[in-house]
C-alpha cells in the first residue's frame, strides 16, 4: 500500500488494477507493519458499522476511490451516508498514536458508506468532523457523477464540486415547505400545432417515458410549451427538470411556470440567485418538497425526486458546455440521466443540432416537428443578400449596408422595432487594407490593428499601441476598410443614417432583455438578442461571411443556429416579419435558413460528418500541452486497438480577431494539440484509457518537468 494511502488511513476502491499498481510502484512503501489486524485501543468507537467510506475532495485521478476511516462514538449518530465529513488527508505529519493514524491536514468529503469492516488491514484514521447532519449526496447523484466522470475520464471529486453546491448554513437550518399535491394534467395549448405534439403530453401526463427531439416553431410560445410539458410530468407524480442556457431563458420558463402551475411549485437554480437563496432552492428539491427544477447549466445535477423529465433549450448554445473538469455537456448528462431514471426526454430548439439528428436517425428518441404548413405561417420572409449584389451595389461599397438592407429597415421602422445582429462586439476588431484587403497589422508586434470611436487614432489589439500613420505594406496604400464591424460602430453608422430613431445595444456590456414594441433600432450580438413587444417588424443579420468563415466543423450549424434564434424573434410573414440575412445564398446554412429547414441541414450535415469520420459519429478526445509532453503522453497511453491519432499541431494562442482563444497555452509557452479519434461503441474504452495514463503521470510527480497534459473528451471546438 503506499505511503499516500497509509497517511489518508484507507484503501482504495473502485480503481482499475492497472491503476493502482502503477500507484503503489510509484510511491515508497509505508513503514506500518500489517501482519497483524489492525486494532483501536483505547479508541471509543461506534458500535455498530464502526467504518466510514469517504470520498475526499481531491480532483486528481489518481487520488479518485475511496478511503476507510474510522467512525468515533460521539459522531456515530451524525455519520450518515451523505453527508458532509471532514478528515485527516496528506502524507508528511502523520502518526500512529494508541493504534490510529493521526495528523495530516483536514480536507473536506463525503461519506459514502458505512461498514461492519475494512478491506485496509492497517490502522484507520478516524473522522475528524461531520460537518452537518443534513445528507446532500444520494446514492442517484453519486451513480450520475460516477458516470459522468467516467465518460469524460475525469474524477469523481471534480463532478461533485458542480453537482453539489456550497453549504449555506442559515438556508440548511431553514425548514422546506410541505410538497403540494400533483396538479392537474394541463391542455395541449400551442402543442396541438405539432403532429404529435398533444400525444407527447398524454404520455408524460400518464407516467409514460417518450423521448423526442423538439423543433420549436418561431415566436414565443416555446417558454408555455416547456411549461406545459412540466405540468403534465407533475400532474403523473414525478418530478421534472428543464436546463436552459441563460437567465433570460430561464426568467421566461420561470414567467410561464407561475402562469401554468402557480406558484411554490417549482424550484430555480441559478447562480444570479446567490449562495443562500440558491442552497435554499436545492435544499427544497433534495428534500422532495419541490419536484420542478429550472435551471441554467449547473442545474443538470439537481437531485429531482421520482424523475420523470428531463428537458434541455437549446443544446447548441455554448453556455451548456461546462468550462470547470471535467468540462460535461449538460446534453450529454441529461441523456446519461434519461438512461438511468428511465424518464422522458425532450431536447428542444428553435434549430437542430447535429448531435440532436443523431438521436433521431439512430431510433433512440422521435421527431416533435409542425407540418410545413405551420412552419411557413410562423416564420417570417427570409431573403439574401450576396457577394454579386454586394459587388454591384454601391451604398454597400461605401457604407457596407446594401440597398436591400436599407429598404428593410425604413420599411420596418415605420411599424415597429428593427433588430441588427453583428458577430462581433465592440467597435472595428479586424481591419485591412481596403485596396489589397490585407489584414492591418502593428509595426511593433504584429498584432491586428482596431479602430477606436470618434476618429481616434487606430491601436494595437495585442500590445495597444497606438498607430497614427499606418500603410499598407503589401501594395503601398493608405486607405482600410472593416473586416468585420462591431455592434457599436453599426449603432453609430446607423444612427446617423436614421436620426430621429433611437438606437440600442445589446451585447456583452450590457444585455438587454426586452424593447418596447415602438420604431427603434437595436444592434445586438448573437445570443443577446432582446424580445421585442410584438415582436420585431425586421431584422438584419449581417457579415454572414465571418461566421461561416470559421476554420471550425461546426461554423455552419452555428451560423445557422445563431440567424434562426434571431430570425425567430420576427413577426410572420403575414405580419409583414422581413429578415435580411447578408451571406452568400447559395451556401447550405443560408438556404437552410430561407427555407426554414434546419433539421433537413442538420441530417444532411450528420451524413458528410459520417463519412469523414468526425463526431459524433465517432468519439474524439484532444490532448493538448508542450510538444514534448503531448509525444511521451501518447506514447504512454494504451490506446484502443481501433483507434486513431490525428496530428500533433500547433495551437493558436489567438482567435481571428486577436483575441486570446479560450484554453490557449500560458504566455510565452507554445503548445500542441493531437486529437484522438474512435469509432462507435469505443469511446468509454478512451475515456478509460486516457485517464488511466493521466492519473499515472500525476502519480510520478503532479507536473512532470516538460510540461503538463490536458485531455478533453468531446472538445467543442476541434477547428
Amino acid at each position: 500500500m503506499s505511503g499516500e494511502n497509509e497517511q489518508a488511513g484507507g484503501g482504495a476502491q473502485g480503481a482499475p488494477p492497472e491503476q493502482l499498481a502503477l500507484i503503489r510502484e510509484s510511491v515508497r512503501k509505508a513503514a506500518v507493519p500489517r501482519a497483524k489486524p489492525r486494532t483501536w485501543r483505547g479508541a471509543a468507537l461506534a458500535k455498530e458499522l464502526p467504518v466510514a467510506r469517504v470520498l475526499v475532495d481531491k480532483g486528481v485521478l489518481h487520488l479518485d476511490r475511496y478511503f476507510d476511516y474510522a467512525v468515533p462514538e460521539e459522531l456515530d449518530a451524525d455519520a450518515r451516508p451523505g453527508v458532509r465529513v471532514r478528515v485527516r488527508f496528506g502524507a508528511g505529519r502523520g502518526r500512529v498514536r494508541d493504534g490510529r493514524r493521526e495528523g495530516g491536514g483536514l480536507i473536506d468529503g463525503f461519506l459514502v458508506e458505512r461498514r461492519a469492516e475494512s478491506d485496509y488491514s492497517g490502522p484507520l484514521a478516524a473522522l475528524a468532523q461531520v460537518v452537518s447532519p443534513e445528507p446532500v449526496l444520494s446514492e442517484e447523484l453519486l451513480g450520475l457523477a460516477r458516470a459522468v466522470a467516467d465518460r469524460y475520464a475525469g474524477s469523481l471529486a471534480d463532478v461533485l464540486q458542480l453537482a453539489v453546491p456550497p453549504r449555506n448554513a442559515r438556508a440548511e437550518r431553514r425548514p422546506s415547505p410541505e410538497p403540494l399535491p400533483p396538479p392537474p394534467a394541463p391542455a395541449p395549448g400551442p402543442w396541438e400545432r405539432y403532429a404529435h405534439g398533444a400525444a407527447f403530453l398524454e404520455a408524460l401526463a400518464s407516467g409514460g417515458a417518450p423521448r423526442a427531439v423538439w423543433n420549436a416553431l418561431p415566436g414565443p410560445l416555446w417558454s408555455e410549451e416547456l411549461a406545459r410539458a412540466v405540468a403534465a410530468t407533475l400532474a403523473s407524480g414525478r418530478g421534472a427538470l428543464v436546463v436552459l442556457p441563460d437567465g433570460r431563458a430561464v426568467a421566461r420558463l420561470d414567467a410561464a411556470l407561475t402562469e401554468v402551475l402557480g406558484e411554490g411549485r417549482h424550484a430555480v437554480l441559478t447562480a444570479d440567485a446567490g449562495p443562500e437563496k440558491r442552497y435554499g432552492e436545492w435544499l427544497a428539491v433534495r428534500r422532495g418538497s419541490v419536484r420542478a427544477v429550472i435551471g441554467t447549466r449547473a442545474a443538470m445535477f439537481a437531485p429531482v425526486r421520482d424523475l420523470g423529465l428531463v428537458a434541455l433549450w437549446d443544446d447548441g448554445d455554448d453556455s451548456h458546455s461546462e468550462q470547470h473538469a471535467p468540462q460535461p455537456h449538460a446534453r450529454e448528462v441529461l441523456l446519461l440521466r434519461a438512461a438511468q431514471d428511465r424518464c422522458a426526454f425532450l431536447l428542444g430548439s428553435w434549430s437542430c443540432t447535429v448531435e440532436a439528428a443523431q438521436l433521431v436517425e439512430s431510433g433512440w428518441a422521435r421527431p416533435l416537428i409542425a407540418a410545413r404548413d405551420q412552419v411557413r405561417a410562423a416564420a417570417p420572409l427570409v431573403r439574401t443578400v450576396g457577394d454579386g449584389d454586394l459587388a454591384r451595389d454601391e451604398a454597400a461599397r461605401a457604407a457596407r449596408l446594401p440597398t436591400l438592407a436599407w429598404q428593410a429597415v425604413r420599411e420596418g421602422l415605420r411599424h415597429g422595432p428593427v433588430l441588427v445582429q453583428v458577430p462581433r462586439r465592440g467597435y472595428v476588431p479586424r481591419l485591412a487594407c481596403a485596396a489589397c484587403r490585407a489584414p492591418a497589422r502593428c509595426r511593433h508586434c504584429a498584432g491586428p490593428l482596431e479602430g477606436q470611436e470618434s476618429g481616434a487614432a487606430l491601436r494595437c489589439g495585442w500590445c495597444g499601441r497606438e498607430e497614427g500613420a499606418w500603410h499598407c505594406p503589401e501594395c503601398g496604400g493608405f486607405r482600410l476598410r472593416a473586416q468585420v464591424v462591431g455592434a457599436r460602430r453599426t449603432a453609430e453608422e446607423l444612427g446617423r443614417a436614421f436620426p430621429a430613431v433611437p438606437v440600442r445595444t445589446s451585447g456583452r456590456e450590457q444585455v438587454l432583455d426586452t424593447v418596447p414594441g415602438a420604431p427603434a433600432l437595436v444592434v445586438s450580438t448573437p445570443g443577446a438578442e432582446p424580445v421585442a413587444e410584438g415582436g420585431y417588424a425586421a431584422a438584419l443579420l449581417l457579415d454572414g461571411w465571418a461566421m461561416l468563415g470559421r476554420p471550425d466543423l461546426r461554423a455552419g450549424e452555428d451560423a445557422l443556429r445563431r440567424w434562426i434564434a434571431a430570425a425567430a424573434l420576427v413577426r410572420p410573414q403575414a405580419a409583414g416579419g422581413t429578415v435580411v440575412v447578408v451571406a452568400e445564398p447559395t451556401l447550405r446554412p443560408v438556404q437552410a435558413l430561407v427555407r426554414w429547414d434546419p433539421v433537413g441541414h442538420a441530417v444532411r450535415e450528420l451524413g458528410e460528418r459520417a463519412e469523414l469520420g468526425f463526431p459524433p459519429v465517432s468519439r474524439m478526445a484532444a490532448v493538448a500541452g508542450p510538444g514534448e509532453a503531448v509525444a511521451e503522453f501518447l506514447r504512454a497511453v494504451e490506446l484502443p486497438g481501433d483507434a486513431e491519432v490525428l496530428g500533433p499541431v500547433p495551437m493558436p494562442v489567438t482567435t481571428a480577431a486577436g483575441a486570446r482563444r479560450p484554453g490557449a497555452p500560458p504566455p510565452g509557452e507554445h503548445w500542441e494539440r493531437a486529437l484522438v479519434r474512435v469509432p462507435p461503441g469505443s469511446g468509454a474504452a478512451l475515456a478509460s484509457a486516457l485517464k488511466t495514463a493521466q492519473a499515472a503521470r500525476m502519480a510520478r510527480g503532479g507536473k512532470p518537468e516538460n510540461g503538463v497534459v490536458r485531455v478533453r473528451v468531446d472538445p467543442p471546438d476541434i477547428g
